[in-house]
Formats: structure tokens, sequence, C-alpha cells
């Protein structure tokens, strides 16, 4: 058996919670229609309240067959599949109610002539987007909403809490790009120290290698007969090689002393970052 998708159980939990995040269908009193239409929103509302969401499908449809054009009688429809969304939601989602709601209530939003069933469809729309998350989204179209009716409380607090809910998405990716670009600074310093140490090391073998051809050219001036020298090898040499040594060694204290330095200053910056 396929379970409910996720982000259909989200939207109907927000259009069935009361207070800030309520949706309801409009009354049939709301806006002049003819009689037909009328009893058949009258007929849907009941069914509506009695939580018999797909009656009231039924009723909101036979309204728009007498007037497809009414903006009562698809805003209520687009409710009334909302409330639906939960019980046939599916893993294919082109399956679920909410698909065809939010449609309605984008054209709704969007061209209505009455502004204040264009604001109702704006501030359902961003129910919606904030239970999916997508706070920038939800953002507009609160902001829609109270461009129709200045006067909505409800889409004015709940644009508050998804600007707040923004700010802290944004903080939060900031703080993530800032930790990945200090481990790949780290990655890149631990590489550094990696390619210093190979070069000590061929520094060294390098020098190995030219004590080692100093050594075998002194055994060759004593095999020539030439007097030996003090402690195997010319002054000449013995400083040179004493002077290489030294040089070698100042170097590598100052990498690893560059290096110490550069890693304490990372981890103050680490330890002082605002979270």
């Amino acid at each position: 058996m396929k379970m409910p998708n996720l982000k259909y159980l989200l939207i109907a939990i927000v259009v069935a919670l009361a207070g800030s995040h309520a949706t309801t269908a409009l009354a049939d009193d709301e806006m002049p229609t003819v009689k037909k239409e009328r009893n058949h929103i009258r007929s849907g509302n009941k069914l509506y309240k009695q939580k018999r969401y797909a009656e009231a499908e039924v009723e909101y449809r036979k309204a728009l067959q007498e007037s497809p054009a009414s903006p009562i009688a698809q805003f209520n429809l687009a409710t009334a599949l909302l409330r639906q969304g939960s019980a046939t939601a599916s893993q294919d989602s082109k399956d679920n109610p909410a698909n065809e709601a939010q449609g309605i209530l984008a054209e709704l939003a969007k061209n209505c002539p009455n502004h204040g069933i264009r604001g109702k469809a704006a501030y359902d729309l961003g129910n919606i987007a904030y239970t999916q998350q997508n706070w920038g989204e939800a953002i507009e179209h609160y902001k829609n909403a109270l461009r129709c009716n200045p006067d909505d409380d409800q889409a004015r607090d709940n644009l508050r809490l998804a600007q707040l809910k923004k700010q802290q998405q944004d903080q939060q990716n900031k703080n993530q790009n800032k930790d990945k670009q200090d481990q790949n600074k780290d990655k890149q310093d631990q590489n550094k120290d990696k390619q210093d140490q190979n070069k000590d090391k061929q520094n060294q073998q390098n020098q190995d290698q030219q004590n080692q051809q100093n050594q075998d050219q002194q055994n060759q001036d004593r095999q020539n007969g030439q007097p030996k020298q003090e402690n195997g090898m010319s002054q000449q040499n013995a400083e040179q090689v004493l002077k290489a040594m030294q040089d070698q060694e100042r170097a590598t204290q100052q990498r690893i002393n560059a290096r110490k330095a550069e890693q304490r200053r990372g981890e103050r910056a680490r330890t002082n970052r605002k979270w």
C-alpha cells in the first residue's frame, strides 16, 4: 500500500489548523450569484462544515456548471480539494486533488476581479508554501494578500514568521558555507605541510648525496697520494657542508613556525564565530 505523500500531508495540516493558518469556504452570501449557483454553493457549504469534503466538491462543481466564472465557487472548490489532500495522497503527486486546488488558487490570486477573494487565494497559497518550507515564495504570497487586504492581520503575522524563517535559513546556509571553506582551507594546509615535508626530505637526500660525493672524492685523493685533510675533508668543504645544514634547518624551522601561527589564527577565528 502506498504511503501518503508528505508534501500533501503538510498541506492538509495547514488548511486544518485554526488561527493564523486557517482556510475555509466562503459563505454563499459573500458575493451575488444566480439562484441555481447559490443553491449549490449553499449545499456545498453545509457539506463542507460536516467535513464531507468530497460531496462538497461535487456541489461546488455543479455551481461552476451554472456559472463557470464564479470566483466564490472556484475558491470553495479549491478549499474542498485541499481538505481531501491527506486522504487521497499517493506517491504519484499527479493524482492528488491538491494539485488542482493550487492551480485554481493561483489563477484567482492573479486574475480574480474580486480583491477579497484574490487576497484569500494568495493567503492560502502562502500557507501551502510555508508548510513546504519555501519561505521566499510564502513571503511573496503573503505580501500579495496584504496588497489586496491591508487589514489582514493573519497574513501580516504569517509574513513575519516566514521572514524570520527565511533569515534563519540564510544564516544557516552562510554558516555551512563558512564551515566548508574552513574545511577546504585546512585540507590545503595539510597538503602544503605534506609538500614541505617532501621538500625537506628531498633536500636531505640531496645533502646526503653531496656528502657521499665529498667522501668519495677524499678517498680518491688519498689513493692518489694527496695528504689527508682534517676530519676526512678539507676545511672549505666542511664549512660548506655545515652552512648548508644550518640553512636547511633554519628554513625548516621558519616554515614550521609560520604554519603553527596560521593554524592558531584559524582556530581563533572559528572559536570567535557567532552562532
